[in-house]
């Protein structure tokens, strides 16, 4: 998935997401491990909304996405607010050139992106040989609860002056495994541009994720719900799922 004209819409269509919240999310994580944390990689960073509001606090902080032009967007931005972000394109599933880094963060289910279990491990096992000792990663899922009654076999739309769009989200074959299909309409002077994306996604039981990171070696992992710190308060109905494991 290469988000070639969708990159451009991105930050339009995202325009009420919680940003703020995964940032605060992950400044208070830090506090309660009471971890000395300086460098920062944010992995599936898209147009860089979280790496730069990271990299506003004082930390220095890189930017990982396999999209040139989510990238473009993300240079865009802390070009204009003066920030000293690092951006990589790279797929993260092939992730090098990473050592001692103290946190690596993973927000906006990035990870349910990765829809194979053994790719999963493989980023899993890139990400704790990066790590420096003691260090962190954080990331989110969708709950299957979630998937399965809020997206799955479900179609949404929106239409402003400027900008429309058909969005169906097919379920998979496999428990957790879906495929959005978008169609946009975009308008560009007197007419509209149409263009299509396919997403395919995958999420697991956090009982998976909790076995891959534990057979990568992350010790005291962690999970909470919906940006609360309550730990390991899940429920049935938690939609956003976020997992902190420790090397």
């Amino acid at each position: 998935m290469s988000y070639h004209q969708f990159a451009y819409i991105y930050d339009q269509l995202m325009d009420h997401a919680p940003y703020d919240k995964w940032v605060q999310f992950t400044t208070e994580i830090i506090k309660r491990k009471n971890a000395s944390i300086k460098s920062i990689v944010d992995l599936g960073c898209g147009t860089g909304e979280i790496t730069s509001r990271l990299a506003k606090l004082g930390y220095h902080v890189t930017g990982v996405d396999y999209s040139i032009e989510m990238l473009a967007c993300a240079t865009e931005k802390v070009i204009n607010h003066k920030l000293p972000v690092n951006w990589i394109q790279q797929d993260i599933r092939k992730l090098s050139g990473f050592h001692q880094i103290d946190l690596f963060i993973s927000y906006c289910d990035v990870m349910n992106y990765i829809t194979e279990l053994n790719e999963v491990e493989t980023v899993f096992n890139h990400v704790y040989n990066s790590l420096s000792p003691n260090g962190l990663f954080i990331f989110d899922i969708h709950s299957i609860h979630y998937a399965e009654e809020r997206l799955m076999n479900q179609t949404f739309t929106e239409v402003t002056d400027d900008l429309a769009y058909i969005w169906d989200c097919e379920q998979g074959d496999r428990q957790g495994e879906m495929f959005h299909y978008l169609t946009f309409f975009r308008k560009e002077n007197d007419h509209y541009i149409r263009f299509d994306e396919t997403h395919h996604q995958h999420t697991y039981d956090i009982k998976v994720y909790e076995q891959l990171l534990k057979k990568c070696g992350f010790s005291k992992i962690q999970f909470y719900r919906d940006f609360s710190l309550e730990k390991a308060f899940l429920s049935e109905k938690s939609e956003r799922i976020f997992i902190v494991g420790e090397k």
